[in-house]
């Protein structure tokens, strides 16, 4: 078994979300690979571009791996990540289950074949209404942070800890059993 975890630009594998994602992949047994990028430039309508380096990058680092022979699959992304975890997929023929944290629209350009996805209602880099209908085609069962940000926070620390517990457990839920419990 194995995680790849596929980091977002600026939002690497430290951060909250990646981090104690990954920790919980450990947890239940996973070998964690993680992909980094160098040179991803924040710049606006410059996506495509860096999702175009982001997957060579990563096949590059991923391309000789034979992710196959893991058996199971896990992929845990962010922004952009979801991004590049479901086109390399795709394009590797891959089944790995996915966990997707603030999907931006794009992902679903790639129709990722199972998964879970988290959204920020307050999320500047994907609208709300697109990422839910894009998951229920897909039928990823989507978790909806009111008030969250493109990090599913909200400014508030201890309301942000609460958040972070919650998607944790759905987290952790998922990667146990394959399934969500309902909606947040």
């Amino acid at each position: 078994m194995a995680a790849v975890i596929f980091p977002g630009m600026g939002y690497h594998t430290d951060k909250p979300l990646l981090y104690y994602g990954k920790k919980l992949a450990k947890q239940h047994g996973y070998e964690i690979i993680e992909v980094s990028y160098r040179d991803l430039k924040k710049e606006p309508n410059k996506l495509e571009a860096a999702f175009q380096s982001a997957l060579a990058q990563t096949e590059e680092l991923l391309g000789g791996k034979g992710l196959q022979e893991y058996g199971e699959l896990l992929f845990i992304s962010k922004s952009i990540g979801t991004v590049v975890a479901s086109a390399y997929a795709e394009k590797y023929s891959l089944f790995p289950r996915h966990i997707l944290y603030t999907p931006v629209e794009e992902t679903f350009s790639f129709v990722p074949t199972r998964g879970i996805a988290f959204h920020g209602t307050a999320d500047p880099m994907a609208d709300t209404e697109m990422i839910r209908k894009a998951c229920l085609e897909c039928y990823i069962p989507l978790f909806i942070t009111k008030c969250g940000n493109h990090s599913l926070e909200t400014g508030e620390a201890l309301q942000d800890l609460k958040i972070l517990r919650t998607v944790m457990e759905q987290t952790e839920r998922y990667i146990e059993t394959g399934e969500a419990a309902g909606f947040m």
